[in-house]
């Protein structure tokens, strides 16, 4: 997208899905089902990839417009599946892919709107044009990874890697765990559906709030303070039992927290990295998503099978508790407290041996969690709880 121009590609996997949409109630066999769905899958995922590098170059990575973006692309993802599902209950399949064909129709005409990024000089044949397409373009070439890969090197953009990881741990407690830990606790599936709606609700509803959170205060310390608590808020799970009223507050508010926090994260990548660098910026958020997303699931189940799904949900705190002192500990104290900005890369704690000690006294109380065995008395959950939350404090 940096080379050939962000409108130019996400057109061509746009017009890639639409092609193949309609080819789905065609093939009866697995095989070539499957083949076609990994195609159809990487079509899709590029034209995502676009939209988000193109709404980043177009806004010049203000959190404003990329928290609307964010707040719409919400609004399709929920409503989507609800309409494909009418059409597939009225009609059969036809219908129901005939649907996506029909929004890739409304999507290539808002790109054919939409003006094109600029391309860096030298990209191309012309400077500032896109570059030719020859066929060994669609090769991999490694100097595009190591130049994709440096980007870590940015204080910025080690620190929005470590949060987006952070960000897909929780997500995939939240997506397995957290719903075999409240089946087990006696909540029916209707209500943990309505715990699910209510993050994705709410979490668009924080998407709008972005660009003011991004003119109150400093975006790093927004970005780890929301991602701090919003894991805080899932791993108090097993300290609220089945309380239903108080795991839908927990949720609401996760929800916002991660609403804003998605925004704001996406503009400080963008403001960061320049805008000749967008797609590449973009690339590496996805890459990092699919590694956490491949990484983080068997060291999930592995935990649970050693202490319990409980355990699991309080096993989380003691990343972010790690990522706030290490964002601290590269700045000075002034008069309004210590500011978290920099990277998880270039931070080195203040005291080595007191910050290891801290980490791993903490890890054997998370293991430790108090739902995993039996249910204490009240007093002795309280204190618990408490103990917990002072270890998190730096």
């Amino acid at each position: 997208m940096d080379r050939f121009g962000t409108r130019r590609v996400t057109l061509f996997f746009v017009w890639t899905a639409m092609a193949l949409a309609p080819v789905f109630p065609l093939i009866p066999w697995f095989w070539p089902l499957l083949v076609l769905q990994i195609v159809n899958g990487g079509a899709l995922s590029f034209a995502w990839s676009g939209s988000q590098t193109l709404i980043a170059q177009l806004a010049e990575g203000e959190a404003e417009y990329i928290g609307r973006f964010s707040f719409f692309a919400r609004i399709g993802s929920t409503v989507a599946p609800l309409l494909a599902g009418i059409a597939w209950d009225r009609g059969g399949p036809w219908p129901s892919y005939m649907l996506g064909f029909a929004w890739g129709v409304v999507l290539t005409i808002a790109l054919l709107r939409a003006p094109e990024a600029e391309i860096a000089p030298g990209s191309g044949a012309v400077a500032g044009r896109p570059a030719r397409f020859r066929a060994r373009d669609a090769l991999p070439h490694l100097p595009d990874y190591v130049r994709c890969f440096a980007l870590m090197a940015i204080p910025a953009v080690a620190t929005t890697m470590a949060i987006i990881f952070l960000r897909t741990a929780t997500n995939g407690v939240q997506s397995s765990l957290y719903v075999v830990y409240l089946n087990g606790m006696g909540l029916t599936g209707t209500s943990i559906g309505v715990l699910f709606a209510a993050i994705e609700i709410t979490s668009g509803l924080g998407s709008l709030f972005a660009g003011r959170a991004m003119r109150l205060g400093d975006p790093q310390r927004t970005m780890l303070t929301g991602t701090v608590l919003s894991v805080l808020l899932i791993s108090v799970t097993p300290f609220i039992g089945a309380v239903f009223t108080l795991l839908l507050v927990a949720q609401a508010l996760r929800g916002w927290l991660q609403g804003v926090v998605q925004p704001v994260m996406f503009s400080v990548q963008a403001k960061a990295v320049g805008r000749y660098r967008q797609g590449s910026v973009v690339g590496l958020r996805q890459t990092m998503n699919r590694l956490a997303a491949i990484v983080i699931p068997p060291a999930m189940g592995a935990i649970a099978d050693q202490w319990g799904a409980g355990s699991e949900l309080c096993h989380p705190r003691g990343c972010p508790a790690d990522a706030v002192r290490a964002g601290r500990a590269d700045h000075p104290p002034h008069r309004a407290g210590r500011d978290i900005g920099h990277s998880f890369a270039t931070a080195e704690p203040r005291n080595r041996r007191q910050d290891d000690t801290r980490f791993r006294r903490l890890r054997p109380r998370a293991a430790a969690c108090p739902m995993a065995r039996r249910r204490p008395h009240r007093r002795q959950f309280r204190d618990q709880f408490r103990g917990r939350v002072r270890a998190l404090l730096p």
